[in-house]
């Protein structure tokens, strides 16, 4: 009264239960993880390693940018003086006055004139702005080229004593 056989060895099993059984033991197969589950579980991976990445970038990026500058009091002071600066992207006198303030040019009253291509935006053109950069000081006057700090003090009105704490 044999009822199951095993299709790998030919052997008679009574009942289903001892067919499964022998064929676990006896001739068990291990799933096969297919070609897509892998690639999948790879690109994944990479996906996530990217956004970690960016993410990580983003958040440097937060703190070097909000972090505070050695000049934040001048900077400020400079900008409720009525103090500001028209420049351009491109100009490297403008880069190198920037850089002069660090993280503090953020307190600067900067007005930018150039477009994308570089031409003149609207707002210049109509303030007669012929070059960069140009600090225009609350008395209207305005000075031309890279200014340094001690004169920008002077001019203005705004103490640098803090910086020599510094």
């Amino acid at each position: 009264m044999v009822e199951f056989k095993c299709e790998e060895c030919n052997k008679e099993f009574n009942s289903k239960d001892a067919l499964d059984m022998h064929n676990n033991s006896k001739h068990y197969k291990a799933p096969k993880v297919s070609h897509k589950s892998k690639k999948k579980f790879k690109n994944w991976g990479i996906f996530l390693v990217i956004l970690i990445v960016i993410v990580g970038i983003g958040y440097w990026m937060t703190l070097e940018d909000n972090s505070p500058g050695k000049y934040d009091g001048f900077a400020q002071c400079l900008t409720d003086s009525g103090v500001k600066m028209f420049g351009a992207f491109w100009c490297p006198h403008c880069q190198q006055q920037k850089e002069v303030f660090g993280n503090s040019w953020k307190n600067v009253n900067y007005i930018e004139c150039s477009n994308p291509d570089r031409s003149q935006n609207a707002v210049c053109q109509s303030e007669g702005i012929e070059g960069y950069p140009i600090w225009e000081f609350a008395d209207g006057e305005r000075q031309t080229g890279f200014i340094p700090l001690v004169s920008l003090a002077d001019k203005s009105g705004c103490s640098l004593e803090s910086l020599e704490e510094n």
